[in-house]
């Protein structure tokens, strides 16, 4: 590996806010039909999830007939998930040089990794077209372009031993995302490219970064961080229907979710909670949507429509008992087992080990955008971890942008991301070339 690329390797709510989760929060923003549409085609997209794995992936499915090109690539982790990448190396007609030989001779191009939310894949950041997506709009900018596919979903459901189908396969939270999934992936492209990349999250995306980084894991991977709609504390959460749903962390439904590992938004199971969920007073499954993102800017009409062609993705259930212990406890915790004796088994203590977001290196560059509408990643929130990594960062090292209008689809889907928010990141990632 080259140089440019070592360094030391160091390195979710009751049943009830899993069930908001599985039709809309934390990253699953594009469900813009709510919970009633989700329903309807959840015998559908639970054979398509089983099956999809099978076919040509998102180079094929999605880049390709835009006419970029674009490379499957494959990374195992440490504890053996295999998981899917996808590469859009350059962009249409060379990615801002011009013709076929200009490609050859120009320099290498700087990698950049994207990095998704809970309940969806890569393939939400390819959903608009390519004046619209961020992958096309960083290729078509000279950037080389990586797609990272959290373990479980449809690229990245393999394992070296486990069968997907076995509780032990989704054993995990997304603790295990920080500490294996995410240093394989950076290490991968590292590797390949001989470059620190750039890296860019959404909403969970962002989270299991900023976690990362205040570990000191990645940080010396990596050239910087684009975090769009950061998430690091979550107790703000005032929509109506988030508040029920946190306030029933111990509420009734949490014996539905106790035998199921998998968490598949499309599987009969977890469809059965969401039409438990519907049925409670006051709770409107129509506009899942603006209820728990905030009123989004510049969606498409056609956003919902696209999103059910290829979204949701399973997780684990724990992954979503997880976001919802940062909900109720307003602390940014690693995962927490309840019992005493089982946090001293996992981590010496009787309760969960904190993420410092003040220990961030003061170094490390960060750009964070987020949007004054954003009911997940609220101002208030979003407030805490700014006072956090204020105490270090100065200068050029953190680069603050707020959008006053935007809500939290906007950032991934949105047709104004690209003039407000892409253009910005872009000009940032040179910056620190």
């Amino acid at each position: 590996m080259s140089t440019a690329c070592h360094g030391v390797r160091g390195f979710s709510l009751s049943a009830a806010v899993i069930v908001v989760a599985a039709a809309a929060v934390l990253l699953f923003p594009q469900l813009a039909v709510g919970a009633r549409v989700l329903i309807n085609h959840a015998e559908l997209r639970h054979s398509d999830i089983a099956t999809a794995g099978g076919g040509d992936g998102a180079c094929a499915m999605a880049v390709a007939p835009f006419g970029y090109p674009c490379e499957e690539h494959e990374v195992t982790t440490q504890d053996g998930y295999i998981l899917g990448l996808q590469r859009i190396p350059r962009g249409r007609g060379g990615g801002g040089v011009a013709g076929a030989a200009a490609v050859v001779a120009s320099p290498a191009r700087q990698p950049v990794l994207l990095q998704h939310g809970v309940l969806v894949d890569g393939m939400t950041w390819l959903l608009g077209s390519p004046e619209e997506s961020l992958p096309y709009i960083l290729a078509d900018q000279g950037f080389d372009v990586w797609i990272a596919n959290n373990r479980g979903t449809r690229w990245s459901s393999r394992h070296v031993s486990l069968d997907p189908k076995s509780r032990s396969y989704w054993n995990w939270s997304w603790d295990d995302i920080v500490v294996n999934d995410m240093p394989a992936i950076v290490d991968y492209v590292c590797s390949h490219t001989a470059q620190k990349p750039h890296y860019v999250g959404h909403s969970m995306g962002t989270l299991v970064a900023l976690a990362a980084f205040s570990e000191g894991r990645m940080v010396d991977k990596l050239k910087s961080a684009a975090l769009l709609s950061p998430v690091a504390y979550l107790s703000h959460i005032t929509t109506p229907i988030g508040v029920v749903l946190a306030k029933a962390f111990a509420g009734e439904l949490m014996s539905g979710l106790l035998g199921i590992a998998e968490f598949n938004p499309a599987s009969p199971q977890v469809s059965n909670l969401v039409r438990t969920f519907c049925r409670k007073p006051g709770m409107n499954c129509y506009d899942l949507l603006t209820s728990f993102t905030g009123k989004n800017y510049c969606l498409n009409n056609s956003a919902a429509d696209i999103f059910l062609k290829y979204e949701p993705q399973p997780t684990s259930t724990k992954t979503m008992i997880h976001l919802a212990q940062t909900v109720r406890d307003g602390v940014l915790t690693k995962y927490d087992y309840v019992m005493p004796d089982a946090n001293v088994a996992k981590y010496g203590q009787a309760d969960p080990p904190a993420y410092d977001m003040a220990a961030i290196p003061a170094w490390f560059p960060l750009f964070l955008s987020y949007g004054g509408r954003d009911s997940l990643s609220d101002p208030a929130d979003v407030a805490l971890l700014l006072d956090d990594l204020r105490r270090g960062h100065a200068g050029d090292k953190l680069t603050v942008q707020y959008l006053p209008q935007l809500a939290h689809a906007d950032f991934v889907i949105g047709v104004c991301a690209k003039d407000l928010v892409y253009n910005d990141v872009i000009s940032f990632f040179r910056r620190f070339h």
